[in-house]
């Protein structure tokens, strides 16, 4: 008979939860300085800078995170370079996260019409304050959804850090449910915190969609 009462496992799990929350956050922020500097190499780069980019989303988008978690965790182990779980989990994702917003945030940057451009040309602007002043604003709009939408793919693709050892939400609830023996409780509770964490991103970016909405109209 296990001595942990309902709130014992869902304090653990909330805990952990910590954990989560950091490395998401950790990932989403790294992940958004990297993929806006993408961006800039593949609108405003020259042909190494573009390649480059090309080549850092193709290859971070066309292989499964698993694996570069694996590389990451197991790969330099081979050279005798000991990584702590917590840092391959860290590095791999803001890597993973920068492919894809870059993508996300190219393809904002494309949608403003080519007039936009050529009439901020005709006004003298160089190209970072064309990208500062009239593109940048207009495409934030146009971010918002997809943005938000993949920070809670952020969130929930930390769960597989859990397979080389990170200890987060998913994976104290692999432990606690070996302590307890109740799973339909444990992962139940672990269902209904990640629920929580991403309702409140979908909500708080329908909040911040309709407010620049607003703003736009106004102005």
């Amino acid at each position: 008979m296990s001595d942990f009462t309902t709130w014992d496992i869902l304090r653990n799990l909330l805990l952990a939860a910590r954990w989560t929350l950091l490395l998401s956050f950790v990932s989403f922020v790294g992940g958004a300085i990297v993929g806006l500097g993408l961006v800039g190499l593949r609108i405003g780069g020259g042909t190494f800078g573009r390649r480059f980019a090309i080549g850092w989303v193709e290859l971070f988008q066309g292989t499964p995170l698993l694996m570069q978690l694996f590389l990451a965790f197991f790969g330099l182990g081979l050279f005798g370079v000991d990584v702590p779980a917590w840092l391959a989990a860290g590095v791999t994702l803001v890597c993973w996260s920068a492919a894809f917003l870059a993508e996300i945030w190219r393809g904002c940057v494309e949608a403003i019409a080519r007039g936009q451009w050529e009439a901020s040309s005709a006004l003298g602007m160089g190209w970072l304050q064309q990208m500062r002043w009239v593109i940048l604003p207009q495409a934030l709009r146009i971010a918002v959804p997809p943005t938000v939408g993949f920070s809670v793919q952020v969130v929930k693709g930390t769960a597989v850090t859990s397979i080389i050892g990170f200890v987060e939400l998913s994976k104290a609830g692999t432990v606690v449910t070996n302590a307890t023996f109740m799973p339909f409780t444990v992962y139940g509770f672990v269902a209904l915190i990640y629920f929580v964490i991403c309702w409140t991103l979908s909500t708080s970016a329908r909040v911040l969609e309709r407010r620049l909405d607003v703003a736009h109209r106004h102005h």
